[in-house]
């Protein structure tokens, strides 16, 4: 598989139900998962397999520019040492500042296993994320 973004998140984008300089974005390292473009939840992401090893804060700094997202590098704190992990780019909450939803309405954004550092092997405890800093940081639509 190489990085995709989830189909359900473009047409997020267009209606308005994922709001990339609002809502709370965060990044999760999950492993022993099957890409599907179809998928729209987390919840969908572990019911194909997917387990969550350790969720960011929510994402500092956003920007979106010219069709590019882009926000401070994070960190993930992992609660077991395994092997291949992707990372998943969600939608936790759907207002500013509003509180976490429930896994059944997190929207997913993007997936990423291939690039420097990936499938990322954490150990437990903290493990950085350092998002692209190159034209399309991390995610360009268009």
């Amino acid at each position: 598989m190489t990085n995709a973004l989830y189909a359900t998140a473009a047409e997020g984008f267009i209606d308005g139900s994922i709001d990339l300089d609002t809502a709370t974005i965060k990044a999760a390292f999950v492993r022993g998962y099957t890409f599907s473009a179809s998928h729209r939840f987390v919840s969908d992401v572990t019911g194909a397999g997917g387990t969550l090893n350790g969720t960011s804060a929510a994402l500092a700094s956003k920007t979106v520019t010219s069709g590019v997202f882009d926000a401070a590098d994070t960190t993930v704190t992992t609660t077991a040492s395994a092997v291949d992990h992707g990372i998943l780019l969600f939608q936790s909450s759907a207002a500013a500042g509003g509180a976490d939803v429930a896994a059944s309405a997190q929207r997913v954004i993007a997936w990423y296993d291939t690039g420097t550092g990936l499938p990322i092997q954490p150990g437990t405890g903290s493990t950085p994320i350092t998002w692209d800093n190159g034209t399309n940081r991390i995610l360009k639509v268009g």
